[in-house]
């Protein structure tokens, strides 16, 4: 069983930088491949960014490629999204997920374990 949580989430001006993280715990997080989703109110769940479990490989969705990086820490124990020129639009409940050797896919059925969220909300 893995249990993540999220944090890092709060309220900017647009144009602002914020950055989110992703901790894991009850076992090791070095095999998992993370995801980032997001969830605007009337929305459906919509993928960010991915980065496979060796660390090697990320992925991004088109609206955030360029503002948004992912990356873990030395130790894999943490994953961060680092979330540059914020729009408006990027208002959401940011979700990390985690994936067993995963490849970083896209699709949120993908993943077994999912964090409680945290709230990001870019006022204009």
């Amino acid at each position: 069983q893995v249990q993540l949580v999220e944090s890092g989430g709060g309220l900017v001006q647009a144009g602002g930088s914020l950055r989110l993280s992703c901790a894991a715990s009850g076992r090791t997080f070095s095999t998992y491949a993370v995801g980032w989703f997001r969830q605007a109110p009337g929305k459906e769940r919509e993928f960010v960014a991915a980065i496979t479990w060796s660390g090697q490989n990320t992925y991004y969705a088109d609206s955030v490629k360029g503002r948004f990086t992912i990356s873990r820490d030395i130790a894999k124990i943490t994953v961060y999204l680092q979330l540059n020129s914020l729009k408006p639009e990027d208002t959401a409940v940011y979700y990390c997920a985690a994936d067993y050797y995963g490849l970083g896919s896209a699709l949120g059925s993908k993943y077994e374990y999912w964090g409680q969220g945290t709230q990001v909300t870019v006022s204009s």
